[in-house]
């Protein structure tokens, strides 16, 4: 999978991708993140890239004609390649879009940067706009590692063992159980016994558990989105699949 980033600040990302599972995708070829700097694409004189907004106002606007030419330069060698915008008019980033976007082929992330983009860019550019929350960050480049990271990890064999993606927080709508190791007791706080008992299908059983406890507890939201799922898959069946 290829990950385009067109950036004002390629400087920013050295480092970010030179580690952990991030590296070891991109040595082995399943990933590539090309880095490209908005200021090689500008016709402007000393590499401008930004301008006062028309009608006034505070801040300054990342102008159209560099984006234009960063993206039409892409597309001539990758056509296919989605085209995102960090937004906080965006839809808010989670786990199942995250799984969406893990199945293309090429992504490319424009990061924005100052007080907005030219908003032509928004309606004849951007195939999708995404927000990673509800606050504002000086820029899009920490959003686009936030992206990155996170599809990166359903792309298939970036985790080496895959199961450990299919337990993750979130997986079907529930926060992962707790987990504890070695040693088995430390001034008095001990690791709960049935972990130690070798019985896999009762330590499954106890996980599910706390998992359900733990999101009904602490992400109530989460919780009401699984008892529903639950309660729809026992109304098709006409009967709760846990009890057969």
């Amino acid at each position: 999978m290829i990950f385009n980033i067109i950036t004002l600040f390629p400087e920013f990302f050295k480092g970010c991708f030179d580690v952990s599972l991030i590296k070891k995708a991109q040595e082995k070829g399943l990933i590539k993140i090309n880095i490209l700097n908005l200021r090689d694409f500008t016709p402007y004189k000393h590499k401008q890239c930004d301008d006062k907004p028309y009608g006034g106002g505070a801040g300054m606007v990342l102008m159209l004609v560099p984006i234009y030419n960063a993206i039409i330069h892409l597309k001539k060698h990758q056509p296919e390649t989605k085209i995102i915008y960090p937004s906080p008019q965006g839809k808010i980033f989670n786990f199942q879009k995250a799984k969406e976007l893990a199945k293309l082929n090429s992504i490319t992330i424009l990061c924005g940067h100052y007080e907005a983009i030219d908003n032509r860019v928004i309606e004849n550019l951007i195939d999708e706009e995404i927000s990673i929350g509800d606050y504002i960050l000086t820029g899009g480049e920490i959003a686009a590692v936030v992206l990155i990271d996170a599809i990166s990890r359903y792309v298939k064999n970036v985790v080496g063992n895959e199961d450990s993606v299919l337990t993750d927080s979130f997986e079907n709508f529930l926060l992962k159980y707790p987990q504890w190791t070695r040693p088995k007791v430390f001034k008095g706080m001990k690791v709960p016994e049935i972990l130690l008992s070798g019985d896999h299908k009762k330590i499954a059983e106890w996980r599910l558990k706390m998992q359900i406890e733990l999101t009904k507890r602490k992400r109530p939201d989460l919780y009401k989105i699984y008892e529903n799922l639950k309660n729809k898959e026992v109304g098709k069946n006409g009967t709760d699949n846990k009890r057969n």
